[in-house]
This record gives structure tokens, C-alpha cells and sequence, in this order.
């Protein structure tokens, strides 16, 4: 599978988010003992993947694009942990909200790239999130930063939480009909704090796939 770089749709239109459930205000650094959800998910061997910055990686399957038109911008501003299946997960969480937005720009949520990195709950949430868009006739166009991420593994190896931060202050509506652009004006909803527990896909593909996501919007922790 071929890594792309791609960026994540505005929240202009009013989307109905399957189970953006807030993640609270708790601590952010819960010990490595505090047990990550659908933790006991998964089973395969991932490989070393490329930089979480948007540069492509060589060892996913073929036949999957997550590539976005030159007007979206994704933004993916964090190191690579040294831990390589924490390194893996943080690359695919990328591609997970790449796919989200290729789908947003082909107006499909049925987009091979959907199915292959999110499972479970996450797959619901990235079609939700991709038909919202699309029967609203809307797509996105700008750029959205991802920042402040941090990852945590599950004891057994097969899970991973990566969190993080997402700026769209500057990643606006466009729709689709007329290709007006509309613009907010800079707001505390332009921030939100995700966490989304990647897990090993079962067959050694070396990669991994949302099964959980998780939104605190208007996140002071990223403002």
C-alpha cells in the first residue's frame, strides 16, 4: 500500500459523528498499566513504516490510494516513536484520517482505503464522518495540523492508543455544486484532541487499523 499524504475535512457542515465521545479532562499521562480499549484485538507482525510527516511507505498492500488533491492539505507535525510497533500505529492513524479524506474527495465511505485502515467502530466513524460530508455536498480544502501526539501500547502488543491534537483553523468548507469556500473565523471549535486505538490487522501485513476512535473538541490542551 502506497503512503500518501492527505488532509482532514472541515467540521463546517454539521456532521453526525458516530460516538465522537469526549475523552474527559483526565491526565494525559496514564501509566502503561491503564488498560487501552479493544486492546485485546489483533494479531499480526507490523513492519517499519515511513515518517508520520506524510512521506509514502513501501511495505502496505497494493491496490489502495490514499492520495488528495493539491487544495487539501494534511499536516502531520510529530516524531516517530522508537518503538517500532508504536511507530507502525502513529503511521497508520495518519493513513486512517487520509482515507477519511480521500473518500471525502471521491464522495464515496465504500473507498478501499476506508476498509483497510479502520475496523470496527472505527470503519462506522470514518463512513459517518465521509456520508455526512457527501450528502451535504460538501468537501474540504486548506490545511489541517496534526500535533502533540503521543502513543501508549497495550501490554499484549497488538494495540496501540495514539492521540493527538488537530488544528483546523486554517482547513475550511467547499462545496462541492459551486466551489465556494467558506471561511469561520478562528474559534476554540477549531481544536480537538483525538485518540484512536489502532490495532494489528490479524493476517502479517504489517498493518494496522482504527478500531476506536475517540474526540474532545474545543480541546484547551491544544489551543
Amino acid at each position: 500500500m502506497k503512503r500518501r499524504t492527505l488532509p482532514v475535512a472541515t467540521a463546517l457542515a454539521a456532521t453526525a459523528v458516530l460516538l465522537l465521545t469526549a475523552c474527559g479532562s483526565g491526565d494525559d499521562k496514564a501509566s502503561d498499566n491503564d488498560k487501552i480499549a479493544g486492546a485485546d484485538q489483533g494479531s499480526a507482525t507490523p513492519k517499519e513504516s515511513a515518517s508520520a510527516s506524510g512521506a509514502p511507505a513501501e511495505d502496505k498492500p497494493d491496490g489502495v490510494d490514499v492520495s488528495l488533491p493539491k487544495d487539501m492539505n494534511l499536516v502531520f507535525d510529530w516524531d516517530k516513536p522508537k518503538d517500532k510497533n508504536e511507530a507502525a500505529a502513529m503511521d497508520d492513524a495518519a493513513n486512517f484520517v487520509r482515507a477519511i479524506y480521500h473518500g471525502v474527495d471521491k464522495r464515496t465511505s465504500k473507498d478501499a482505503a476506508v476498509t483497510a485502515y479502520s475496523t470496527g467502530e472505527g470503519l462506522t466513524y470514518a463512513k459517518t464522518q465521509i456520508d455526512s460530508r457527501v450528502d451535504d455536498g460538501w468537501t474540504a480544502t486548506g490545511t489541517r495540523r496534526h500535533y502533540q501526539a503521543t502513543t501508549r501500547s497495550a501490554s499484549n502488543g497488538n494495540s496501540v492508543e495514539v492521540a493527538f491534537c488537530v488544528d483546523s483553523s486554517k482547513f475550511y468548507g467547499k462545496e462541492v455544486k459551486t466551489g465556494e469556500v467558506v471561511k469561520t473565523k478562528p474559534s476554540t471549535a477549531d481544536f480537538d484532541y483525538f485518540k484512536i486505538v489502532m490495532v494489528k490487522y490479524p493476517t502479517g501485513e504489517g498493518l494496522w487499523q482504527a478500531s476506536k476512535v475517540y474526540v474532545e473538541t474545543k480541546a484547551e490542551k491544544c489551543q
